[in-house]
This record gives C-alpha cells, sequence and structure tokens, in this order.
C-alpha cells in the first residue's frame, strides 16, 4: 500500500511538472487561473483525473487541458443562482434530490421537461456544469449517480446535442465522477437514439447503464428517494427541484442550518428528513435527535445502524414504537472523534403483531424472521457544521458562570418543542371532530324523535 501511495504521488508531481512546462506557456489565457492554481494544491483532483485515465500521464494531461478550456468557456467558477435564469429552477428538469442505496447523490433529467431549443441551449448546459460544480465542492468531489427519467416521453424530447453534453461533462470535464447511469422506462422508439449513446460512453461507461422500470428500479434506489411514478413515497419533485437542493451557497451563514423538515414513510415519520447536524471540534456540538412516530395501528420495531459504530452512540438503537406514539432517539458522538460528511445512518423499521412482545428477545427474534420486502429502509447523513471565527467583542463562554448551551442542545429542545406542538394540534382535530360528531348525532336524534313523536300523535285521515 505504502509503494502504490509512492507511485501515485510521483505521478501526481509529474502532471504537475509537464502540465506547467508544456501547457501552461502556451495557453495560460484558455484557463482560469483559480483552476491552475487548485492543480498545484489538490492532489486528490489530479488523482481523479489519473484514475479515470488509468495513470496513463499523456492521456491524463489531455484530460487536463481539455477539461480546463472547458471550465474557462463556461465559467464554471463563477456559476451561481444568481447569474442563471431563474426558470431555469423553476422548470424541474435537472436537480439534485436523494441518494441510491450506495449512499451516492442522485443527480436527475427529468425528459419530459425539457424541450430542444437553440435559444435556451447554452443556459441549459450551464445549469448542468452549475449542479455538477456545486455538488463536487459540497461534497469534495464523491460521485454521483445519475438518473435519467424518461417516464412519458416521446420522440418529440430526444435531443442528442443536450444527452451528449451531459455525458461528456462526466467523461471528460469531471473525472470519476460517475458511479451509474439509471434510465427509467425508455421507450422503445428511442433505442436508435441510444445506441448513437453508448458510442459516446466508451466501453468503461456502458457497464454503468442500468436500464430499470417501476418493478426494478428500487434495486437501485430506495422508494424514498422515489416519486410515485416511479413507484416511490417522495413528495413532489418539481417542488424539490426549486427549493430543496439549492442551498443558497453564496448567501447563507456557515453555521446556518436548514428548516426542520420530516420524512412522511408508510410506517414512521422521521425527524428530521435528511441531515443530522453536528458540530466541528470548536464548536464542540456532539449530540442530535432523531424523532419517530408511529403512523401505523400496530407496535413499529426499529433499528438505527451506522457506517461509523466506533465514533457514535444511539440510543435507543434497537426497540419499538407503540401505535399513534412519538419516541425521541439520541445520537452523540464519543470523546475525541469528530462527524464526517461521509458518515451514514440507516434507520430500519417494521410492523410487529401485538401479541409479538417487544422485549430484546423478542425484538432479536423478529428481525431474524421478518421478510426484506416488508422492511421499511430510510437512510440520514451527516453534515458538519463549521465554526466561525469569535469577534474580538464575544465573551467567553461561561464567563459569569451562566451555565451555555450549545446550538445542538437548541436544535434538540426545538424539535421536541415541535413534536410536542403537532401532537396537541392532532388532539385537537380529534377533539373538533369527535365535537362535530357528536352535534351531528344529537340532530340525527332529535329528527328520529319528532318523526317518531309526528307518527305516534299526527292528525289521522
Amino acid at each position: 500500500m505504502a509503494e502504490q501511495r509512492q507511485d501515485k504521488a510521483a505521478l501526481i508531481s509529474e502532471i504537475r511538472r509537464r502540465f506547467e512546462a508544456e501547457y501552461l506557456p502556451d495557453k495560460s489565457d484558455k484557463y482560469d487561473s483559480r483552476d491552475v492554481e487548485r492543480l498545484q494544491q489538490d492532489d486528490k483532483w489530479i488523482e481523479n483525473y489519473l484514475i479515470w485515465r488509468h495513470d496513463v500521464v499523456d492521456d491524463t494531461l489531455k484530460m487536463i487541458d481539455e477539461s480546463f478550456q472547458w471550465r474557462k468557456e463556461y465559467t464554471v467558477n463563477d456559476l451561481s443562482e444568481s447569474v442563471l435564469p431563474k426558470w431555469l429552477f423553476e422548470i424541474g428538469a435537472l436537480f439534485l434530490h436523494g441518494y441510491d442505496k450506495e449512499g451516492y447523490k442522485l443527480f436527475w433529467f427529468k425528459v419530459k421537461h425539457h424541450t430542444r431549443d437553440p435559444k435556451q441551449q447554452l443556459e441549459k448546459k450551464k445549469l448542468v456544469a452549475f449542479w455538477l460544480e456545486h455538488y463536487a465542492k459540497r461534497d469534495h468531489g464523491k460521485p454521483l449517480t445519475v438518473v435519467f427519467d424518461m417516464a412519458e416521453t416521446g420522440i418529440s424530447h430526444i435531443d442528442l446535442d443536450f444527452v451528449r453534453f451531459i455525458v461528456n461533462c462526466f467523461t471528460d470535464y469531471y473525472p470519476n465522477f460517475l458511479t451509474k447511469i439509471v434510465i427509467f422506462e425508455m421507450p422503445w422508439i428511442m433505442n436508435a437514439a441510444f445506441k448513437i449513446v453508448k458510442g459516446w460512453l466508451g466501453p468503461d461507461a456502458i457497464s454503468m447503464l442500468k436500464f430499470t422500470n417501476k418493478n426494478d428500479v428500487q434495486e437501485y434506489i430506495s422508494g424514498e428517494y422515489l416519486p410515485p411514478h416511479m413507484g416511490g413515497t417522495m413528495n413532489s419533485i418539481e417542488q424539490i427541484s426549486k427549493s430543496e437542493e439549492t442551498d443558497k451557497t453564496e448567501i447563507k451563514p456557515k453555521n446556518a442550518k436548514k428548516a426542520l423538515t420530516t420524512f412522511k414513510g408508510p410506517l414512521l415519520h422521521i425527524s428530521p428528513a435528511e441531515e443530522l447536524y453536528f458540530g466541528s471540534k470548536e464548536t464542540g456540538e456532539k449530540k442530535c435527535l432523531i424523532v419517530l412516530t408511529n403512523v401505523t395501528k400496530n407496535i413499529v420495531a426499529f433499528k438505527v445502524r451506522t457506517t461509523a459504530p466506533e465514533k457514535y452512540r444511539v440510543k435507543p438503537s434497537n426497540s419499538s414504537c407503540e401505535p399513534g406514539t412519538s419516541l425521541d432517539i439520541i445520537v452523540s458522538l464519543h470523546g475525541g472523534f469528530a462527524a464526517s460528511l461521509q458518515d451514514r445512518f440507516l434507520i430500519m423499521a417494521a410492523e410487529m403483531d401485538q401479541s409479538s412482545g417487544a422485549g430484546v428477545p423478542e425484538l432479536t427474534q423478529f428481525w431474524k424472521e421478518v421478510p426484506r420486502t416488508k422492511v421499511m429502509e430510510h437512510r440520514l447523513r451527516c453534515h458538519v457544521v463549521e465554526s466561525s471565527k469569535p469577534s474580538s467583542l464575544t465573551l467567553k463562554e461561561n464567563a459569569f458562570n451562566v451555565p451555555a448551551k450549545t446550538n445542538e442542545d437548541l436544535h434538540i429542545q426545538l424539535t421536541r418543542l415541535l413534536q410536542i406542538n403537532k401532537r396537541l394540534q392532532e388532539q385537537i382535530d380529534r377533539c373538533l371532530w369527535f365535537q362535530q360528531l357528536s352535534v351531528v348525532l344529537s340532530l340525527l336524534s332529535v329528527t328520529v324523535v319528532a318523526f317518531c313523536f309526528y307518527l305516534a300523535y299526527g292528525p289521522r285521515s
């Protein structure tokens, strides 16, 4: 392993040396200086180029040259929501949302919302570049899974130039950035077009193509991240594409948190819906709250797993939730450990028979016997809240012996208050419903009594 790292380091040094000697003198005006500076500092970036070109230095240099020229042509480093037309985000054709079963982010292309228009083509291509660069910077180059949702499409939606641009982004401009391409319900009439697309992909990328329909798409993507027409339970994708993944990164404070959201599954409602917020080592925020609400009429057993069990303590991690009740799960970091963006949590849930019992032995036996098809799964990722530099006027913590509360403690309290408020609202709604039902029944009883009285004592002919 050490020798492989040394070989890779030698290749990275050679790439930098040759790029500076062979490409930079003649083409410096064709590159963005920020990309050139990053090349000198970011080993991982160069390593991804090398991986994508099988460690062949000449091919890697050629790819870097072409991608740098493309990045300047499309002003990739300066793309933001403020410079792109608002309607691009509103039509809901391209967006990031959700994760596949391997934990990779999903990049959606809803083909039915795309129309061929040469006047809009450049702006649409910049939107693709915006999303890819936005995610590459946010998650440090972690690969994506591309989803072509071709439901309700036909020959009028074929735009080979735009599809080729998307393919080229992954094959030529964003190295080692693609895990798979999931194609949902491709019409038979487009078979000829996709034979052309396969020719653009090359042998490495062709193996990543996964043709799916409603029956098998969940082999790759859980139902929680699929819209209803694909057999999932996710809310309207159009709404998500407009707001959820945008993040407003250029104006949002570093330590800002998303509004509390709830994933509404068939067995459990889970809050928060997607992210657990932990602090960096500087902020010291080490606890998060997950709230589970049982929306069924039966006991629901649940388990919580993590990709980093040595770092986190989850209480309770294996228990059950009574019908119509909510339960708090505390996730805390062990001392000395810090949360990572790569850390994930999996919540598994399944309905139990009322007579099964909910003790530790019963739960252990239950999870051994429950069919996989009856288990609901939901994944949460970690978000690390960066600490901002303290102001010179900031008072030291506990300077006056006042107990300090971290942002995470306040977040937990807020979550609990919101859940309590939600339960109270549900109780009020039920009371109002029963009140209305009582009034209707009372009126009905009075009417029946009056009618009977009329029949008994009314005028007889």
